[in-house]
């Protein structure tokens, strides 16, 4: 990502989100079955692990508008880690506003609690303020690759303790998106094939949605696809942050 600002990055992500089917039904899913569970609920609290800027979560303040007997009180945990410059928190900070300006056009009650941690499994039930007769929903879209897990470390595995804590959060409901890949081998090869297949996939789809020279294509391919596949296939143990 270091060859554009993390402005343009996501400007670039939202693009394809946009674009591709398969990220839009991830973002319908979760919220339809958040939707569901809430559908009686007074309050509402989301605690999103890796919610960045958001653009998950107005579709759904819209839809709890919508609800017959008035929306409930929206509680928004968001999660992500430092980003990179002087104002580590400043991003999910940002958020918060922004959905907050959200809520209020909608007169959604809102209240947003941001938390910036580099090790989330390091996170305790202290910080997230649970609230008695809320409705908590935990979710995750596609950023448990984050996390290490047993596979790449003979430590304890970062994973499985950000599992242990949300099963300590009891929610009524944990929507968890993930991409049935294997990038996470400690094997070159398995890796180097997994990697060839899925991406070679990725790259055919991109042909038949975008022009070939489509500038946020080129972009997107140049300054996301291509770190991403480097870090898959060339990077062991830590240092590679893809390990859905």
């Amino acid at each position: 990502m270091n060859c554009v600002s993390s402005y343009a990055s996501e400007l670039m992500k939202s693009h394809l989100s946009s674009s591709l089917p398969f990220l839009r039904l991830f973002v319908f899913f979760a919220n339809k079955m958040i939707y569901e569970v809430a559908s009686k609920a007074t309050s509402l609290h989301i605690i999103d692990f890796g919610i960045l800027h958001g653009i998950q979560w107005p579709t759904l303040i819209r839809d709890l508008s919508q609800r017959h007997g008035g929306p409930p009180k929206l509680r928004i945990t968001g999660i992500e880690l430092p980003q990179p410059g002087f104002r580590p928190s400043q991003t999910v900070v940002d958020t918060g506003c922004r959905l907050a300006r959200y809520c209020k056009r909608f007169n959604v009650p809102f209240e947003y609690n941001a938390i910036t941690a580099k090790n989330w499994e390091a996170l305790k039930m202290d910080g997230f303020k649970l609230a008695r007769g809320e409705v908590v929903a935990v979710n995750c879209n596609d950023r448990f690759k984050d996390l290490l897990d047993l596979t790449t470390s003979g430590e304890d595995s970062p994973r499985d303790d950000v599992l242990n804590l949300i099963r300590e959060l009891n929610p009524h409901i944990f929507v968890h998106t993930t991409i049935s890949v294997c990038h996470n081998s400690p094997f070159f090869l398995n890796r180097f094939q997994s990697a060839l297949f899925y991406y070679s996939g990725i790259f055919d789809m991109f042909d038949a949605i975008f022009p070939r020279h489509d500038c946020l294509r080129l972009h997107s391919e140049q300054a996301i696809m291509g770190p991403v596949i480097k870090n898959i296939v060339a990077c062991e143990g830590k240092e590679r942050f893809e390990r859905p």
